[in-house]
């Protein structure tokens, strides 16, 4: 039988693989044990030949890629919850980052990640929302990819010169709304978030690996930093599971699931998110199930999510709550509220009582029947409870099977290239038409001088612009000219 022993209380407390993916919580205070229970949680899916995904936002995680030493202590209370063959073991790991420092770079593109995601990564308000879509509409039509930040700058330069007609068709587009997400950008591009655009995009195969062994590869995600980024973690990973929910084949119930996802510190997934994209994420809550992929939120109180999303969560496991605040005492009366109630346990008094390694906990049982909440003693994981070592983490990703797909990033011809090209050629059809272009001299974007000129030098735009009749047929295709060439200058140096 597919099963996890989570620990022991009045009885062995098991978490069934065949509802594994019917998601659940791990809430407590700081310090009381929720991230060696995650940590028990995916050795228990890897061992049952489950991948999974998790997110290390303090670095501990990491140390499921290594053996634990378990001392005498650790073994005496393995051996009183009743896990059977305790010994120190390490699990397949394969490490991401966004960054490309903890692990393999995790990319996307722009237009993979949509108008709505990126507005909130980019903490745009509902105007500046709608000239995005506006954009995204106008790549569409034109057959323009955007994968990077170049693209979308050299889209953005596009919308804004030929903003009128735009207007006319998609609706009003201001130049300072299109300032201000090119703002956002450079805001973005300094805190590192443009690593995230660009490819080779992930490929959600690479999450469901299973060894030789038959044992589900457990994919860290390294998050300590990106963390400090709220609204940038919390998009990602947003954005991660709206890809599995739209990709992946419905399934079913099956005997266990085909992918788990921890999101840690999940409350960060609903501060300040609009409304749609919280609708967005109870929708995926509530149907990603039937795909095989179960999710697990990690947080502090219960109420850190909405109502909608916590009714969805099947299996439970609530560490200690001090009710120090009003905010606390709230919080205590909603997890209690949470649980099936244990005629022989007084829930809100003993949340308080819990000591570290301690759990109220209680998981779907035959035909999905909650079982009565009970008192825990976490089982201890096999793996390191603990950091990892900068030698220990390079030794990990130099086995990885997939570090030679993502290491190196590519970069083929897209939205600025595109636009570059088009510019080049309408240089070209100046040169033709007989208006002179006279040679720059060398500066850090010369084709920029050529188009736009320096100092009292006449550039190919302003005499284009005098002699439009002659070079451009009408006046949207004079418009769009001007787009070209003004939307390809002007942004930072691909990296």
């Amino acid at each position: 039988m597919h099963q996890i022993l989570i620990g022991k209380g009045e009885q062995p407390v098991h978490l069934q693989g065949r509802y594994g993916n019917r998601h659940g919580l791990i809430a407590g205070a700081t310090g009381t044990g929720k991230t060696i229970t995650m940590m028990v949680l995916a050795e228990g899916f890897s061992r049952m030949g489950v991948p999974v995904f998790i997110a290390d936002v303090k670095g501990d995680v990491a140390g499921l890629s290594q053996a634990g030493e378990p001392g005498e202590k650790l073994k005496t209370r393995a051996a009183e919850i009743g896990v059977e063959g305790y010994a120190g073991e390490a699990s397949p790991v394969v490490f991401w980052d966004l960054y490309g420092k903890l692990g393999h770079p995790v990319r996307t593109t722009i237009s993979e990640m949509g108008p709505n995601l990126l507005a909130r990564v980019l903490e745009l308000n509902d105007t500046q929302t709608g000239v995005l879509e506006v954009a995204f509409r106008v790549a569409d039509d034109q057959g323009l990819l955007l994968l990077d930040l170049e693209d979308l700058r050299a889209l953005l330069g596009l919308v804004t010169e030929t903003r009128k007609e735009i207007s006319k068709v998609y609706g009003l587009v201001s130049p300072q709304s299109v300032s201000a997400i090119q703002r956002s950008l450079l805001a973005l591009e300094r805190d590192g978030g443009d690593l995230m655009f660009g490819e080779p995009a992930l490929d959600l195969n690479d999450f469901m690996g299973v060894t030789l062994s038959g044992r589900g590869v457990v994919n860290i995600f390294g998050a300590d930093q990106l963390v400090l980024k709220p609204r940038l973690y919390s998009s990602f990973l947003l954005w991660l599971l709206s890809e599995l929910f739209e990709n992946l084949p419905e399934v079913g119930d099956p005997e266990k699931p085909r992918l788990v996802f921890f999101f840690d510190e999940a409350h960060l997934l609903f501060e300040d998110a609009p409304r749609v994209l919280q609708k967005r994420v109870e929708q995926v809550v509530r149907l990603i199930r039937s795909k095989g992929v179960g999710i697990y939120f990690c947080s502090q109180f219960p109420d850190d999510l909405p109502g909608e999303v916590l009714g969805q969560l099947g299996n439970r496991v609530q560490h200690a709550l001090r009710a120090f605040t009003p905010r606390d005492q709230k919080a205590v009366k909603t997890a209690a509220e949470t649980f099936v109630a244990n005629p022989g346990l007084d829930v809100t008094r003993v949340i308080s009582e819990l000591g570290v390694g301690e759990a109220l906990v209680s998981t779907l049982q035959d035909k999905g029947v909650p079982m009565p909440v009970e008192r825990t003693r976490i089982a201890p994981p096999r793996c390191r409870m603990g950091p990892i070592t900068d030698e220990e983490r390079a030794l990990v990703r130099s086995r990885s099977p997939v570090g030679g797909r993502y290491d190196t990033a590519i970069n083929r011809e897209s939205a600025h290239e595109i636009l570059t090209r088009r510019a080049e050629q309408a240089v070209k059809a100046a040169e033709a038409e007989g208006i002179p272009v006279k040679p720059s001299a060398p500066a850090s974007n010369p084709l920029s001088e050529v188009l736009w000129g320096k100092g009292r030098r006449q550039g190919v735009v302003e005499a284009m612009a005098k002699s439009a009749a002659r070079s451009v047929g009408s006046q949207l295709g004079r418009q769009i000219l001007r787009g070209l060439l003004g939307g390809i200058l002007g942004g930072s140096r691909r990296r």
